[in-house]
Parts: structure tokens; C-alpha cells; sequence
């Protein structure tokens, strides 16, 4: 065994933060420098909103600090400690492939299982790593035992990897996949409660929704679930724009399956994601791989040679969210947010479309309108001429602009964004 191995095997059995070459708790983590050849100061949970208390946090990232980056929604923008787990993982199986194997799946069982399961308020062996939402939106929906005529209702508002496993079980199963519109900006928690309440028919087997939606509304999955409960419903859950926004507790929530990517808001590794099936709804879900499965063994998980360097780089930045905490998280992005919001509100020519109470509308992202302008050009000239990455929200009936802000964006940049949209109106 060479002298890096014997200092990896070491350092991954001691640890218990986010790795096996000496990337453990952040506490005592002090960086190896990076391009700017300066070392990143310790990470600790910020005390406070504005940018001075989350300075520190801001620099364990190494984007071009020519660009400001608010398109998180579409992929996240990992910290340098994820990037750094991700290529020491590469390094471990390329110097040693058996031993690097054998250590990182030990990381992902010993560490990353166990964390996403204490993040998402579950049991161990309710969770399964995917690579994105798409693909656990899929397994949850083509696992799902149906019959021909069964019905599962969903929203206008689902993303295209939440609405094509029911067309796909449609077309190939004969089921009978139903959406209900649901207006936008959303009126109320109970008005979305009532259109799915009112579209059930005696054919209907499960509902499925958004905890955030690509517009940023925020849907009540506890309401939606003990409603689908009541009524003898499976209810799944898209949760790609939810998980690393604010703490969640799925227990809490009483979904039966839900489906996230772990490479957006919790700013894992790319390519990174997790389905969960609690055990109660196993009786109804099952393994869309395994036709030997059972209820203890439900074998959820993708099969075959598993991306192990991404899996387990997922545990540096469950560590890095645990030290800020999710309820840090949620307050530091919906105080950019609402800064955001404000400056919008005072500009002629601009609709917001954002939730406007705090339980539809999403911590994070900011949807809006302006007006007599093609959203699809303010985002390329925005892009293009100012390096200010936003994205387009042209669906719902809207033409519109989304602004994902996360923890490492500034007020200075969110001022940045205001100057340059003035001038398209």
C-alpha cells in the first residue's frame, strides 16, 4: 500500500465530516489556496443578513469574479470544498482503483447516506442516490402500480421532468394523466388544495406536485399530502427547487415519495440526486429495476457502476450546509430575495409575479415581467454584455424573468441587476 493510500484510508476512518483525504468538518478545515493563490477563510454559521456577516461564506466559493452568477435554480454553483472532494475522489480511483472504489463507497454508506437522511427528515433505507430529480421523477412514476384507466392528477405548473413519466405511462400503460390549471402568481394555499380536492374522480390513484415550482411558488405538501391521505391517494412530490432552501422534514410533510436534485439550492456535485419512498408507500411503489424486490429490500437504486466520486463529494457539501444551517439558508436568500423584490416594486414597467405572501412564494427565486420586452433577450443581453447570468421563465402564460439568488450573491450584485434592467425600459 503506498504512502497515499495509507494517509487516505487514515483520514477517512477517522472523519467524520465530508471526506477521505482530509476534508472533514469545516470547523477545523483550512484550504489549500486556490487560482487568486489565497487561502479561504474557516467556515462558520453567519450571525446576521447583510453581506458583511456572510463574507467568509462568499469567499469559499472560486467563480470568475467578473460574472454574477443568479441562475442557481438551473444548476447550483458548488463550493470550492465540493469541487475539491469530487477531484480527490477521481485521484483515489485513478491511483488505486480497487481501494478507491472500496473507500468511497464506505463514504457514501457511511456518510452521505446517513446525512441526507438526517436532512431530509428519513430513515436510511428510505433513500436511494439517483443522478437528478429527472431520473427519480421517473422511477417514482413508472414504479407506481397502476392499471389501465387509473388516473393520476398534477399541475399545469409541473416542469417537463415531472410531466413526461405520466405522459410516457400513458401512452404505454393507458392511464389517464390529468392536469388542472393553477394560476399564476397562486392565490392562495387553499385554493390550490381545492382544485386538486375538486378534479378527483373514483379512477384517481395519486397526485403529483412541486414543493417549489420553475416559477418559485411554493406549494403546501403537508395540506396536499394528508388531503391525498384522506382521500386513499398516493401523493409524490417534485422537490428539484426545494432541498437546500430550507429545512425540510418529509416524516413532517407525509409525502409518500419525493424526488430532488442535490446540484441545485444544496450546491452538491453535478450529476447528483436522491429519490425517497417512505416505507409505508413500498405496498404501492415499487423498484422499477429489481423484479425481485421486496418490502426490506425494495432495491430503489439505479443499478450497475455508480458515479462514486460525485456520490460521495455529496457529503462536503451536506457538512458545508450543516455548518451555515438550512434555516440560515432560507433566511439569507429571502432577504436578497425581498431586497430584490423591493427595488422591483419601484420600477415602472415591471410585474411581479413571485408568491406574495411567505407561504407561495419560495425563499430564493424572483419571477417578473417587463413589460413590452422579450425575455429571452434581456437574459441573453444581460448575459452577454454585462456577464450577469439570469434565466427566462416563458411558460405559465408569462413572459417573464427569474432570478434565483442563493447565499453566496451580495446586495452590490442585486443593485448590479437593477442598473442594467433600467435599461430595457
Amino acid at each position: 500500500m503506498n504512502n497515499l493510500t495509507k494517509v487516505s484510508r487514515r483520514r477517512f476512518l477517522a472523519t467524520t465530516g465530508t471526506g477521505i483525504f482530509g476534508l472533514s468538518t469545516f470547523g477545523c478545515y483550512k484550504s489549500k489556496p486556490h487560482l487568486e493563490d489565497k487561502d479561504r477563510p474557516t467556515l462558520h454559521r453567519p450571525t446576521g443578513m447583510d453581506d458583511a456577516a456572510w463574507a467568509d461564506v462568499r469567499a469559499q466559493f472560486i467563480l470568475d469574479p467578473s460574472i454574477i452568477y443568479m441562475n442557481n435554480a438551473s444548476l447550483g454553483m458548488p463550493p470550492a470544498i465540493v469541487a475539491e472532494a469530487v477531484a480527490a475522489g477521481y485521484k483515489a480511483v485513478s491511483r488505486e482503483p480497487s481501494r478507491g472504489k472500496h473507500d468511497l463507497s464506505e463514504q457514501i454508506s457511511q456518510l452521505v447516506i446517513p446525512g441526507l437522511s438526517r436532512l431530509l427528515g428519513t430513515n436510511a433505507n428510505e433513500i436511494a442516490l439517483t443522478r437528478n430529480a429527472t431520473e427519480a421523477l421517473h422511477l417514482q412514476a413508472v414504479g407506481l402500480d397502476l392499471q389501465p384507466g387509473d388516473e393520476v392528477i398534477f399541475t399545469t405548473q409541473e416542469h417537463p421532468a415531472g410531466l413526461r413519466p405520466w405522459l410516457f405511462r400513458a401512452d404505454r400503460h393507458g392511464i389517464k394523466a390529468t392536469d388542472i390549471f393553477v394560476p399564476s402568481p397562486l392565490k392562495s394555499e387553499e385554493h390550490l388544495i381545492g382544485l386538486f380536492e375538486n378534479a378527483i374522480t373514483p379512477r384517481t390513484r395519486a397526485i403529483a406536485f412541486c414543493h417549489v415550482t420553475r416559477g418559485g411558488h411554493l406549494y403546501p405538501v403537508k395540506k396536499l399530502s394528508e388531503m391525498a391521505r384522506n382521500h386513499g391517494l398516493i401523493s409524490l412530490v417534485d422537490g428539484a427547487q426545494a432541498v437546500g432552501m430550507f429545512p425540510i422534514d418529509l416524516h413532517d410533510l407525509g409525502c409518500d415519495a419525493y424526488s430532488a436534485s442535490l446540484h441545485k439550492w444544496l450546491l452538491g456535485p453535478v450529476g447528483t440526486g436522491v429519490l425517497y419512498i417512505s416505507e409505508s408507500a413500498r405496498q404501492h411503489i415499487r423498484s422499477a429495476y429489481a423484479h425481485d424486490g421486496t418490502l426490506d429490500s425494495p432495491a430503489f437504486a439505479p443499478p450497475g457502476t455508480a458515479d462514486l466520486p460525485l456520490r460521495a463529494g455529496i457529503s462536503a457539501a451536506i457538512s458545508f450546509m450543516e455548518t451555515i444551517g438550512l434555516d440560515n439558508v432560507e433566511l439569507r436568500t429571502r432577504y436578497l430575495s425581498d431586497y430584490l423584490k423591493e427595488q422591483l416594486s419601484e420600477m415602472n414597467g415591471i410585474k411581479l409575479l413571485s408568491g406574495g405572501t411567505l407561504r407561495t412564494s419560495c425563499p430564493g427565486s424572483t419571477i417578473f415581467e417587463v413589460e413590452d420586452v422579450d425575455a429571452i433577450k434581456i437574459v441573453s443581453t444581460t448575459n452577454k454584455m454585462h456577464s450577469i447570468h439570469i434565466d427566462e421563465h416563458k411558460r405559465d402564460g408569462h413572459n417573464a424573468i427569474r432570478v434565483s439568488t442563493h447565499i453566496y450573491n451580495t446586495k452590490t450584485e442585486v443593485d448590479r441587476l437593477v442598473e442594467v434592467l433600467q435599461g430595457f425600459i
